[in-house]
This record gives structure tokens, sequence and C-alpha cells, in this order.
């Protein structure tokens, strides 16, 4: 028995709408930004499966996989930069919470 490419696809599709519905309904900068990562890995998954679903014999499964290294590395940088500036808002303003941050508007 196999798994076939509609069962990844069902995955990822849960895993960015987990994301996705994190980032819209929580005001913690922090659940924010795991929500973030979330929507990056579904689209990781999907990558993966339409390249394993789609691969050839001269080259088998390798430019999803490439896609997913730029994306992982994206993602770290998101999160490094992501994680100072929020530490800066929280010394500056003792929270991290986004509707008491009225930073930008100010």
């Amino acid at each position: 028995m196999s798994i076939g490419l509609d069962s990844y696809l069902v995955v990822a599709g849960l895993v960015f709408v987990i994301g996705f519905f994190g980032v819209l309904l929580r005001r913690n900068t922090l659940i924010v930004l795991m929500g973030l990562e979330l929507m990056l890995n579904g689209c990781n998954i999907a990558l993966v499966a339409f390249s394993r679903y789609h691969a050839t014999p001269a080259n088998p499964m390798m430019e999803g996989n490439l896609f997913v290294f730029f994306i992982i590395t994206v993602a770290a940088a998101e999160v490094a930069v992501g994680l100072a500036i929020i530490v800066q808002l929280f010394r500056l303003r003792q929270t991290v919470m986004l509707n008491e941050l009225q930073l930008l508007k100010d």
C-alpha cells in the first residue's frame, strides 16, 4: 500500500490552514510567527509531494527539494529577524501582544 499525492496534499492543506488561522486569530506575536512557520511548512510538504509525484528517471525528486531548502533558509532568517524585533519591542513596551503595540501608529 502506498500513500498517494492526495494524502500529502490534505496534510499540507491542514498544516497551512492551522497556521493561517493561528495568524488571523491570535494576538501574541510569537504565536503569529509560529503560524507563519506552519504556513511555510505546509507549502514545503506540498512542494516535496509534487516533486515526488512528478519525478522523472533522469532527475528524480530534486526540483521541489531544492525549493524546500530555499524556503527553510528564508524561514530561518525570518525567525531570526522576527525574534530580534519582538525582543526590542518587549524592551520598549513590556508586552508582546499585537493589540497593545501601537508603536508604528504613533
